[in-house]
C-alpha cells in the first residue's frame, strides 16, 4: 500500500519539512487538567436517549441461552435508573421528538425487550405498571405463534413453549398505555450460509449462499423472502394489537439497507441494532442500544450505564488479504486462524481489512477478494475472513477499498497528467494507475464494485484508499477539461497553473470533487448494508502539516473532518524523509495541528508505519521499540486513537508480546 509514494510531493515540500523541523517546539504533554473531559462530565445532548436491550427474566439462575436476567437484578436496575434520574420513555415521545413537536427530558431512557418471552408478562410488566414506565416489546412472530405444548426451535435449541408469550399475552400487553409492541421478523432469526467457506450470517440483513448451485441470492430473491417476512409479522401485530406496528428490530443487531427501505414501505418508523453509544431522535434509521448481558451486577449496569456516552478508543490493524490468500486451501485456512488469534490476542477495536489483491504492492488493482462484475475475483475470501475477524476476535471491520486505482479495460478513462514541458497528456508513472473521477464510465463501473461489496460481505465500515488523490498537473483528460469549463475554468490547466486565484480555485474544486465521488459512493453501500456504515479515509501528512500542500495532493483536513466518521492521517515519519531523532517531533506537530480543529480528536485515527519502505526488501524492518515509542508520543500529544500498517501476522512483525502493553486499548484503556 504505502510503500508507493509521491515521488514529485518530496522535491517541492523538502524544504517545508526541513525548515519546520528545524525550528520544531519540544514535544508538547499534556497534563490530565487540560485535557477534555470525559463525555458523562457533560450535559445531556439535546434530544439524545439511551436504550438498554433486554430479553428474558427468569426468578432463579439466569440462563445465558436466551440472554437472561434475573428478576431481582433487574428490579435493582430499575430503581438505580429511578435514582439517579434517568427518565423512561415512549416510542411515541421518540417519534414527538423527531417532528420537532418536543424535546426529550435529559437523561431519557428507552427500555426495550426482545424475542417474546412470557416473563414479560409476568415478571416484567408488573414492574413497569408499579412504576409507570414505558417499554417497547418486539416479539418474533413465528415463536409467538407456536402451538402449545409443542417444543419451540431456539437456534438449534429445543425451548418449552411455555417460555415465549402467547397472542393473546402481546394483545393483553398493547391494551396498556405502557407497551408498545415491535417487530423482530415473522421468522427470520436466524443465521443462514452467507458465503461458500459456510458462514452462517444474520438472514435479515445477507443474502444467501447455496451450496447446491454456487450462487448467492439475488437482490429479488433477497427482496422477495424479506417483504413477504415483513408483511407476515405486520399484519398479524396489526390483528392482535389493532395498531400497526412502528419499531423494526434486527435480529442480533445486524442491519441491512436493503431490508431497511422494505421495513419502511411497511410502515415502520424506527429501526434499532446493538450499535454502541447514545441514541438521538433526528436519527431513528439506526438506533444503538446498550446490550443488557451476563445478568451483571448492580456496579456491573452501573458503569455500562455511565460509560455508554463515552467514545471508545480505536486500535486498528492493517490487515492484507494478500497475506491471507494461499492456492493451498489447508495453508490459506492455517492463516486465516493464525490471523484470528493474533487479533484476538492483541485485545484491540478494529481492523482494516484489505477487500482487494494488490501482490505486487504497487497500488494498482487488478484483482478483488468478492465478486464483482468489472474485475477478476482472486478468491472470494473477504466476507469470510471478515465475519471470522467480527465473531472470533470481536473487532469491527472497515473494508479497505481503493477510491480509483482500480485497473479497467484500457478503454476506461485514465488520471492524465499536463506535462508543461512537453505540453502533453498522459498518465503520471510515478503515482497510482487511476481512473479518472470525472469519466461517467469509470464512476459508474466503480460504483458498481462498491455495491457489488456490500452485496457479499458483512463489515462496519470503509476505509478509502490514499489512492484518492490528485496533484497539480492533473487532471488532464478530456472528461475532466469539460468538468473544468462547465465550472467556470479556462478548458486549459496551463491557463489554470499560472493564475495564482484560479489555481486555488480549481484546487478547491478537485478536493471537493473527490470527496462528493467518496460520499456517493458511501451512500451505494448504505443502501445495501445500511445506514450504520461508518467511513473512514487516509490523508497524507503534508495536507495536514502545511494546508497549502491541498494544492499538490487535492486533500483538505477541514473537508475530511466534516465529512467523513474518521479521517485516519498517514503518521509515517520516515516515508516523509524525517530522521528517527526528529520523528517523535514531527508526530508531535501533526497531532497539534490536528488538534486545533474543534473536536477534531475523537474521529482522527493516527496511521504509524511499520516498515521502512525506503530500504530495500529484507532490510525495512521497523524495531519494536521504534514503534512503541512513537504511540507512547502520539498518547503524550493528545492522540486517543491509532494504528500501524502492515501486520505481518505470520512472521510476528512486529512482535505482539512487545507492543501489546503500548498498543492494545485492553491493556491501555484510552478514556
Amino acid at each position: 500500500m504505502f510503500k508507493h509514494w509521491l515521488h514529485i510531493v518530496i522535491v517541492i515540500a523538502g524544504w517545508i519539512l526541513a525548515n519546520v523541523c528545524a525550528s520544531a517546539p519540544a514535544p508538547r504533554y499534556l497534563s490530565p487538567s487540560a485535557r477534555a473531559p470525559l463525555y458523562a462530565e457533560q450535559p445531556w445532548p439535546k434530544n439524545s436517549f439511551l436504550v438498554l436491550a433486554y430479553h428474558d427474566v427468569e426468578d432463579n439462575a439466569a440462563d445465558q441461552r436466551y440472554l437472561s436476567v434475573r428478576t431481582s437484578a433487574l428490579n435493582d436496575q430499575f430503581a438505580w435508573l429511578h435514582v439517579n434520574g434517568y427518565h423512561p420513555i415512549s416510542v411515541q415521545q421518540v417519534l414527538d421528538a423527531h417532528a420537532g413537536k418536543s424535546v426529550l427530558p435529559p437523561k431519557a431512557v428507552l427500555l426495550t425487550f426482545d424475542d417474546g418471552y412470557s416473563s414479560f408478562i409476568t415478571r416484567v410488566l408488573p414492574l413497569l405498571k408499579s412504576y409507570q414506565w414505558h417499554a417497547l416489546w418486539a416479539p418474533v412472530g413465528i415463536w409467538v405463534d407456536a402451538p402449545a405444548n409443542v417444543p419451540i426451535d431456539f437456534g438449534g435449541l429445543k425451548t418449552p413453549r411455555d417460555k415465549f408469550a402467547t397472542w393473546q399475552m402481546v394483545r393483553e400487553a398493547s391494551q396498556s398505555s405502557l407497551v408498545e409492541i415491535g417487530a423482530h421478523t415473522w421468522a427470520s432469526h436466524y443465521g443462514q450460509q452467507a458465503n461458500p467457506q459456510g458462514s452462517r450470517e444474520p438472514a435479515a440483513a445477507n443474502r444467501g449462499f447455496n451450496d447446491a448451485t454456487g450462487q448467492y441470492e439475488t437482490d429479488s430473491q433477497f427482496e422477495q423472502r424479506m417483504t413477504a417476512d415483513l408483511m407476515h409479522i405486520s399484519r398479524k401485530i396489526t390483528e392482535v394489537t389493532g395498531h400497526s406496528p412502528r419499531a423494526w428490530v434486527w435480529p442480533y443487531g445486524a442491519a441491512s439497507g436493503t431490508t431497511l427501505r422494505l421495513a419502511k414501505q411497511q410502515g415502520y418508523q424506527m429501526a434499532f441494532t446493538l450499535n454502541q453509544g447514545l441514541a438521538n431522535a433526528a436519527n431513528l434509521d439506526n438506533i444503538p442500544r446498550m446490550l443488557i448481558t451476563g445478568n451483571p451486577s448492580l456496579r456491573e449496569f452501573a458503569d455500562q450505564v455511565a460509560q455508554v456516552r463515552e467514545p471508545e478508543s480505536m486500535r486498528v490493524m492493517h490487515i492484507d488479504l494478500d497475506y491471507v490468500y494461499d492456492k493451498n486451501p489447508a495453508q490459506q485456512r492455517k492463516n486465516i486462524d493464525a490471523l484470528i488469534q493474533r487479533v484476538f490476542d492483541m485485545h484491540i477495536t478494529h481492523v482494516f481489512l484489505q477487500a482487494y489483491a494488490d501482490p505486487k504492492g504497487d497500488g494498482n488493482v487488478q484483482a478483488l477478494y468478492f465478486p464483482n462484475r468489472w474485475l477478476p475475483m482472486r478468491a472470494d475470501l473477504f466476507n469470510f475472513v471478515a465475519w471470522q475477524l467480527q465473531t472470533r476476535a470481536a473487532v469491527s471491520v472497515y473494508a479497505w477499498m481503493p477510491v480509483l486505482a482500480f485497473n479497467l479495460d484500457a478503454s476506461v478513462p485514465r488520471v492524465m497528467a499536463w506535462s508543461p514541458g512537453a505540453g502533453r497528456t498522459a498518465p503520471d508513472s510515478r503515482h497510482y494507475g487511476r481512473l479518472s473521477p470525472w469519466s461517467p464510465v469509470a464512476r459508474k463501473r466503480i460504483n458498481d464494485i462498491y455495491e457489488d461489496l456490500a452485496r457479499h460481505a458483512s463489515f462496519q465500515g470503509i476505509l478509502f484508499h490514499d489512492d484518492a488523490f490528485l496533484t497539480d498537473y492533473e487532471d488532464a483528460s478530456p472528461a475532466a477539461l469539460d468538468a473544468y469549463r462547465a465550472a467556470g475554468f479556462p478548458h486549459d490547466i496551463a491557463q489554470i497553473r499560472a493564475n495564482p486565484l484560479l489555481l486555488e480555485r480549481w484546487t478547491r474544486f478537485k478536493s471537493r470533487a473527490l470527496i462528493d465521488f467518496t460520499e456517493q459512493l458511501t451512500q451505494t453501500v448504505r443502501s445495501i448494508r445500511g445506514p450504520q456504515v461508518k467511513t473512514a479515509r487516509n490523508i497524507y501528512a503534508m495536507p495536514v502539516l502545511e494546508p497549502k500542500s491541498e494544492t499538490w495532493f487535492a486533500q483538505n483536513l477541514n473537508d475530511f473532518l466534516g465529512t467523513y466518521d474518521w479521517t485516519a492521517p498517514m503518521a509515517m515519519p520516515l516515508m516523509e524523509d524525517i530522521s528517527p531523532k526528529d520523528a517523535n517531533d514531527w508526530l508531535d506537530r501533526l497531532v497539534g495541528r490536528v488538534a486545533r480543529y474543534p473536536g477534531a480528536m475523537e474521529k482522527t485515527v493516527f496511521e504509524l508505519q511499520a516498515r521502512n519502505w525506503r530500504k530495500g526488501a529484507g532490510q525495512d524492518g521497523i524495531s519494536d521499540e521504534m514503534l512503541i515509542g512513537w504511540m507512547q508520543q502520539l498518547r503524550l500529544s493528545g492522540a486517543k486513537n491509532y494504528g500501524y500498517y502492515p501486520d505481518d501476522f505470520i512472521n510476528d512483525q512486529p512482535r505482539m508480546a512487545e507492543i501489546r502493553p503500548a498498543f492494545s486499548s485492553y491493556w491501555y484503556p484510552q478514556k
